[in-house]
């Protein structure tokens, strides 16, 4: 799935040490909360758990280059007893800054409200993250709450923002739709 040079491809097993890479990131391991780096050994070895797990993952590809590029990851952690996901995205550092993330959550959203049928999907970022607050905002996502004082943040402790997204509300242009119905009602918003 592709969009505003943006594309969603498969999870892939291949590019282990480039995912592990940009798990290292200080601005990843600080936005997710982590505290610990991991071994290449030990992401390699919990790349085959994830690739048999019922999760959905996705490799983003930046198309604005030519060919493919892949420089991140989407997540959607499905409870499929009540139709929802929880989602996790992961940028390669060179990547942020540019609306990739937007984009690829997009893409991720159609993917889960037009093919898995979920009818809603939420996410927590930390409250400083303020880019990746906005990104989610941009992309749909709405604040649902917060969880008081349940994170870190560069060593002291800071909320952590939930937010929302319902398949009612997504109004953008489905790619989804655009590939089953092949271009009818591209134009209109995803129900």
């Amino acid at each position: 799935m592709s969009a505003d040079a943006c594309a969603l491809g498969p999870y892939r097993a291949d590019l282990v040490e480039t995912y592990w890479r940009w798990e290292q990131d200080p601005g990843l391991l600080v936005g997710y909360g982590r505290q610990q780096p991991e071994s290449l050994e030990a992401r390699t070895e919990g790349m085959a758990h994830q690739l048999r797990g019922d999760n959905i993952r996705f490799t983003v590809y930046d198309l604005a280059p030519g060919s493919p590029v892949p420089v991140g990851v989407t997540t959607l952690l499905p409870d499929h007893a009540v139709r929802t996901a929880e989602y996790v995205v992961m940028l390669a550092p060179e990547a942020r800054g540019c609306g990739l993330g937007t984009r690829a959550t997009r893409l991720t959203l159609d993917y889960a409200f037009h093919v898995t049928n979920l009818r809603m999907v939420w996410l927590k970022v930390l409250a400083p993250n303020t880019a990746g607050v906005r990104t989610y905002e941009k992309a749909g996502f709405r604040h649902a709450g917060a969880l008081r004082s349940a994170g870190y943040w560069l060593g002291r402790s800071c909320d952590e923002v939930l937010m929302d997204a319902l398949a009612e509300e997504f109004a953008y242009p489905s790619v989804v739709r655009t590939l089953v119905e092949g271009g009818a009602g591209s134009d209109e918003p995803a129900a």
